[in-house]
């Protein structure tokens, strides 16, 4: 049986309500444009740290050495040419002698990328493989792409063993329909006529997929328990329920209203709410939307039980939410507004990459070491043990901290630094079972933070030079979501 093995998501912790933009674009009556609020991205987030923390809420305790692939669906991803997935398997603590795949220029590639992985692991080329889908798309000020699109991310473990939701059935259907494009010059999003893609694609395609992904399961509408597909236009999203006769409760929330439209995670996050509140025997159907349509149905299996309540998810990244006020503050996040960096904020030159490849498992992975003798875990690895009841040599072994806690026992704010988000925060870090060190802090407001409150750590750009186009990260630590 081959299927879901694990589900997780990640949303960030800033909405924006958009009554603000309306007001800081000057219309008068907000009441008539689009209700409801949407997530909105820090500063130091981006279509890869999303991912990453989607897929370590996926993985759970599940062993890294079983993973024998990570694909990672995006249309915005940080490089043109540098395989981000890989960066993501650098996050993970993955294999080497692992496969990993980018999918790109379409929204459907998430749906795609989740295909391509259950065919792999039914050939049996691989046993598990993670999938990630993550967006963070800019639309211009004061367009319906800045009302509408919100940012998220989601992930799925596919495999052969405790599956939880065993895959029934697909259909794909593709077309060059060009609805929204950008070039690689493009910062912008760039959207055709609404009614000729409401039209022509969003409901033909969407009606052709889950019509064909019935018909070749022998099943008919009234036998899924939730649909799951993504709302462009509230209008027709609702004639795509009364085309196949559904009920209300058989329609799966598409979070417009208090998360966004978020690209190529949206499908997967929509399936990673159905499986939340799922029961053994349901099946749920999810189909994608872009350059055609991605329909596949799971069944749910006995499986589910064991998981539930032990993934954030949907429901738990929904509550664990900050209110952004200001619309500046949230174009500053994105980098449309140019704002004064001050003397200390001058771009500092990037990390070689010879000298990245060299400490990749540090940086990217959050490994330190830890004595084979005494058992003290040290970030970042170190020959010698600090332990002064130890201080054995060259006695190591690889020890991770990208997935332990911390008691925060000092912190201060620099408001001489710079930050889109000032002041910057820093805190030095006691974790849950040994090791020590200092981390900036982020997600929270230097009056929030108090000495011994549990942190843990979250992947994060540290810094973008753009004379070479360079991404560099690194772990930050945020508040616990319970």
């Amino acid at each position: 049986m081959t299927g879901i093995v694990s589900y997780g998501a990640y949303i960030p912790r800033y909405r924006i309500d958009r009554k603000i933009i309306y007001k800081a674009m000057g219309w008068l009556n907000p009441a008539t444009f689009m209700p409801g609020e949407k997530a909105v991205a820090n500063y130091d987030e981006d279509s890869l740290t999303m991912a990453v923390a989607a897929g370590i809420d996926c993985l759970g305790d599940i062993d890294r050495n079983s993973i024998d692939g990570t694909f990672f669906a995006s249309t915005t991803f940080p490089y043109k040419e540098r395989q981000s997935a890989q960066i993501m398997a650098d996050a993970f603590n993955m294999r080497s002698d692992i496969r990993t795949v980018d999918f790109a220029d379409t929204l459907k590639s998430g749906t795609t990328a989740v295909l391509t992985a259950l065919d792999t692991v039914k050939a049996g080329s691989a046993k598990n493989i993670i999938v990630c889908a993550s967006d963070i798309r800019k639309g211009k000020a004061g367009s319906i792409q800045e009302e509408m699109f919100g940012d998220g991310a989601a992930s799925l473990l596919l495999g052969n063993d405790n599956v939880i939701a065993n895959i029934v059935g697909s259909h794909s259907v593709s077309y060059d329909f060009v609805d929204h494009w950008r070039s690689d010059t493009d910062q912008y999003d760039h959207q055709w006529e609404d009614r000729f893609i409401r039209d022509a694609a969003y409901k033909p395609f969407l009606i052709e997929a889950i019509s064909e992904v019935l018909k070749k399961c022998g099943l008919e509408a009234k036998d899924i328990a939730k649909f799951a597909y993504p709302c462009l236009y509230a209008g027709d999203f609702k004639g795509i329920a009364r085309k196949f006769g559904l009920e209300d409760t058989q329609v799966q929330d598409p979070m417009i209203n208090n998360v966004g439209f978020t690209g190529t995670g949206n499908p997967l996050m929509l399936l990673v709410a159905a499986l939340e509140d799922a029961k053994p025997g349901d099946k749920i159907l999810v189909a994608s939307f872009g350059t055609g349509s991605d329909a596949i149905i799971f069944e749910v299996t006995d499986e589910i039980e064991k998981i539930k309540g032990s993934r954030r998810g949907i429901k738990k990244n929904l509550a664990a939410k900050r209110n952004l006020d200001l619309y500046e503050k949230m174009i500053a996040f994105r980098e449309l507004l140019p704002v004064e960096k001050g003397i200390r904020g001058e771009e500092m030159p990037f990390t070689p990459f010879s000298k990245l490849w060299r400490i990749r498992d540090q940086v990217h992975g959050l490994i330190g070491s830890k004595c084979t003798k005494c058992g003290t875990p040290q970030f970042p690895a170190q020959k010698v043990c600090v332990n002064p009841d130890c201080g054995a040599i060259d006695q190591m072994e690889k020890y991770g901290f990208s997935d332990k806690k911390g008691n925060l026992i000092m912190y201060t704010g620099d408001s001489l630094a710079f930050s889109p988000s000032p002041p910057e925060t820093y805190g030095l870090l006691d974790f849950e079972g040994g090791g020590r060190f200092q981390f900036n802090i982020t997600d929270v407001d230097l009056e929030n933070l108090s000495v011994g409150m549990s942190l843990e750590m979250s992947f994060r750009k540290k810094y973008v030079d753009t004379k070479f186009g360079v991404h560099g990260y690194f772990w930050k630590a945020v508040p616990v979501i319970e």
